[in-house]
């Protein structure tokens, strides 16, 4: 049967649980990617309070919603990143603490591995996040970086994340880290090379989203067919090129939807991704897990732009044939 059509709650961590669960199944999701802020998911209430995750699960359930991915990414950012003020928006105060960036680093990853706890308390096989990069600012940027500059920050992300991913082997869980300009892993090579750097452990794949390749100039088609056992979960949001002369594809300072900005993000099939060839090689690298709505479109009404990506995606989604062998009957 069809995939499982899922609407990441990050977007609108704004609203509460309930809310957002009622407009959801009304919208058509089957269930959540439940992010870890706002109050979809407490990471320490859910570890520490006595019936809190059975309550979350409840809450769903009267919606017909289930929540088989949970999102870490706010506080995934602050494991390999190096701190600034910036960070401090995104983390639950007792992550961010006095700032001191090496405690910091610390809390998001011990919080991470709660993360992992959680999900598995909530029956999620899924944890999608970021990493955080400590070399990010080398990206395309000058002075460039020397090769052991980039040798020392991978033996860095891997010191930081193998206690990491055993704490997700041990949950049962795996985690799914979102290939993402800013992160260590943005295109296809340098995903090669973060997942040779934890020694390729099964523990760790990647959260496919098509929107941050195109814009790159990444085939994501190419993206999955190098990585057919590797894709933990899928989010599904659009994206369109707009080189004018002017633009370019870093994005500039520019808020999303300025049109000084060279690629802006769409609600699904209102921008330049060939869905029809990324389902057709989800079906072929057997990926049946569900795929999870990412909004966020700067020229449409968010409600009426998530209720619109559910039913695009359940006119465009197939199931794959048969396997084995078939005649051919003109």
């Amino acid at each position: 049967m069809p995939r499982s059509i899922l609407l990441f709650s990050g977007p609108f961590a704004d609203l509460p649980l309930d809310t957002l669960a009622a407009k959801a199944s009304e919208w058509g999701y089957q269930g959540f990617e439940l992010c870890c802020w706002g109050d979809h998911l407490e990471v320490q209430r859910g570890l520490s309070e006595d019936g809190y995750a059975a309550a979350r699960l409840d809450l769903l359930a009267r919606h017909d919603l289930h929540a088989p991915v949970v999102s870490a990414h706010k506080v995934g950012q602050a494991v390999c990143d190096p701190i600034d003020d910036r960070h401090q928006a995104l983390l639950p105060d007792y992550v961010w603490g006095d700032g001191q960036p090496a405690k910091v680093r610390q809390r998001a990853a011990e919080e991470v591995m709660a993360t992992f706890r959680l999900a598995e308390k909530l029956g999620a096989g899924v944890v999608s996040g970021f990493t955080g990069s400590p070399v990010w600012s080398y990206v395309s940027g000058y002075p460039g970086p020397k090769p052991n500059v980039i040798a020392d920050a991978l033996k860095q992300f891997a010191k930081v994340w193998h206690p990491i991913l055993d704490a997700a082997r041990d949950c049962g869980v795996r985690f799914a880290c979102e290939i993402h300009p800013g992160q260590l892993a943005f295109d296809l090579y340098s995903a090669e090379v973060v997942l040779d750097a934890v020694d390729g452990r099964d523990e760790f794949g990647f959260t496919f989203d098509p929107s941050h390749l195109l814009w790159q100039g990444v085939d994501p088609v190419e993206f999955l067919r190098r990585f057919p056992d590797r894709i933990f979960h899928v989010h599904v949001k659009d994206a369109i090129l707009t080189l004018n002369g002017r633009t370019g594809v870093l994005g500039g300072y520019w808020p999303s939807g300025d049109p000084r900005r060279g690629f802006q993000f769409r609600s699904p099939g209102r921008g330049g991704i060939d869905w029809d060839a990324i389902l057709r090689t989800l079906n072929d690298i057997g990926y049946d897990g569900p795929l999870s709505v990412d909004w966020h479109d700067a020229g449409l009404d968010r409600e009426f732009g998530a209720a619109d990506a559910a039913q695009f995606l359940k006119r465009i989604d197939f199931d794959p044939p048969p396997r084995g062998p078939h005649a051919f009957r003109p």
